[in-house]
């Protein structure tokens, strides 16, 4: 239980640390990928800290819980939301090489916070899965932030990073109705 728990930790550090860096360059650059990849790691960094508390928690705790979990993935969803519309309306094209190298950051963070939480995805821990599942989900979106920053950089155009936000938006809308209707069984 305590190598599950510290792992729950190192994970939730790293998406907490990586959330200032990408939003900075979200805001920086105004991308949107980036603004919902970094709601993303807040997010994930907010589920790793209460899976860490609840671990020890009875199943019905832990069925509470996930309700909660489904409506904090949805602040990503109205986030990107959010920030689209302001982009469409005052539409700029962001820093390309920024965009890219801050995506290729985000992917190494997930895909590392994958890697250690893989050797608990078996477990009978179902929050543990759904942190590995995030993790490797997560690292998918970075390849389409990434992807968005090298379309950008021969097409100057935003509709690429918005397309890839609005994306990132959808899978975490998909994921919070996942997670309800995991919790009604």
């Amino acid at each position: 239980m305590n190598s599950i728990r510290n792992v729950v930790r190192v994970v939730a550090i790293a998406n907490l640390s990586y959330f200032f860096v990408e939003f900075f360059f979200a805001v920086r650059i105004g991308s949107v990928s980036l603004f919902a990849d970094s709601i993303d790691f807040l997010e994930d960094a907010s589920v790793n800290i209460l899976i860490f508390v609840a671990l020890g928690w009875s199943l019905v705790a832990r069925k509470r819980l996930s309700k909660f979990f489904s409506l904090l993935l949805l602040v990503p969803a109205f986030s990107v939301l959010i920030t689209t519309l302001y982009e469409i309306n005052n539409p700029s094209t962001p820093d390309a090489i920024s965009l890219t190298a801050v995506g290729f950051g985000a992917l190494l963070v997930n895909f590392s916070c994958a890697f250690i939480l893989a050797k608990f995805r078996q477990s009978q821990k179902s929050l543990v899965m759904a942190a590995y599942l995030s993790a490797r989900n997560d690292a998918l979106a970075n390849v389409a932030i990434i992807s968005a920053g090298v379309t950008t950089m021969f097409w100057d155009s935003s509709i690429p990073d918005l397309a890839v936000g609005l994306a990132i938006g959808m899978l975490n809308a998909n994921a919070a109705i996942k997670v309800w209707k995991s919790t009604e069984h």
